[in-house]
């Protein structure tokens, strides 16, 4: 086929500057997409899903930001990374870890709290008259692991009248639980009361310590306090980011992020993703209290006191030994991100 030679010469040219102007497109489109390394803080599972679903459904990207996320797990500590400079956020457990590294010096700061009730909780047998915390504190034996006998146990003896000559260490199996119809359990309220029913078949008593009192609130999001001041907008991008992605997995199409999760995770069931989405719904873990005006991640610095002081009581710290200010920032928080979102899926 000819094609006249007249006519290519200002195509051609028009070619080559559309070429360029791509290719300088292209370059700056790779410079926005800013690395970024997130760590968990345990394996890919349904309460990390907002993070994988802003990763699968691209919501990271539109924000400017190549996110990856490296799992935790048990033989994975990725805490001291952050300080370190091998990550920019890490997902912490509760505010007794920020305490800690404002107490110690580590210049670390909490920029949202994805979960706004602590999922940590105590499991009974039912039909044994354990109905509720202070129920339970009559029980002859409690199964309380060695990170849980320094932080929450002492704040359910101080708060709720249980004693030490209940305790019996805990090593995360259920299966000594499940002997003694008498005994209570910590356990997370939302995985631990799916593999009790599928492997006992019956549905534990739970017991939300959240909703007892222990107003910690729990994946919360740090990053380095010199990372807000230099580069205070990816801290932004990343934050709203993931608001989006919490919205999307709750209330969305979430199928991308479960198969992404089970990618990383082969543990993750779909099942098991399922049920684990369900009861962060169904006991407000993700969505509840401020969030619900303010958006999700939301954080009251009250609410951080109030929590702080409870420890305080329950000899965990002393009075001023932790400067709160150095805790959190509402900085880039408390904004209505996602607010429309969640208005859109479910209409309120």
């Amino acid at each position: 086929m000819h094609t006249p030679v007249l006519r290519i010469r200002p195509l051609a040219l028009g070619l080559a500057l559309t070429a360029a102007a791509l290719a300088v497109f292209a370059a700056g489109a790779a410079q926005a997409q800013e690395k970024v390394v997130f760590a968990t803080n345990w394996k890919a599972e349904a309460g990390h899903g907002g993070f994988y679903q802003a990763l699968a459904d691209g919501t990271y990207k539109k924000y400017g930001l190549d996110v990856d996320i490296q799992q935790g797990g048990p033989m994975v500590n990725n805490r001291p990374m952050l300080p370190a400079g091998k990550v920019d956020f890490l997902m912490a457990g509760n505010l007794l870890q920020s305490f800690d590294n404002v107490k110690n010096g580590v210049p670390t700061v909490v920029v949202a709290a994805f979960f706004q009730k602590d999922p940590q909780a105590m499991f009974a047998h039912p039909g044994q008259g354990y109905d509720s915390l202070k129920d339970m504190a009559k029980a002859p034996v409690a199964f309380i692991g060695k990170d849980g006998q320094f932080s929450f146990w002492q704040w359910m003896k101080s708060e709720h009248g249980f004693t030490d000559a209940q305790l019996k260490p805990y090593t995360f199996n259920v299966a000594p639980f499940l002997a003694d119809k008498r005994s209570v359990q910590q356990g997370y309220a939302i995985s631990e009361p799916l593999s009790i029913k599928e492997q006992a078949g019956f549905d534990p008593v739970v017991q939300l310590l959240a909703d007892s009192g222990f107003s910690t609130y729990s994946t919360t999001i740090e990053t380095r306090a010199e990372l807000i001041k230099s580069r205070p907008e990816t801290v932004r991008k990343f934050i709203e980011a993931s608001i989006i992605g919490w919205n999307n997995y709750l209330y969305g199409d979430n199928k991308a992020a479960n198969a992404l999760i089970a990618r990383i995770n082969p543990d993750a069931s779909p099942a098991a993703l399922q049920g684990s989405i369900a009861l962060i719904k169904k006991m407000g873990i993700v969505d509840s209290g401020d969030s619900l005006t303010r958006g999700i991640g939301a954080i009251d610095e009250a609410r951080v006191k109030d929590f702080y002081d409870k420890m305080v009581k329950a000899g965990l710290y002393k009075p001023g030994e932790v400067d709160l200010a150095k805790v959190v920032t509402t900085q880039f928080v408390n904004k209505g991100v996602g607010l429309d979102l969640r208005k859109k899926f479910t209409g309120h």
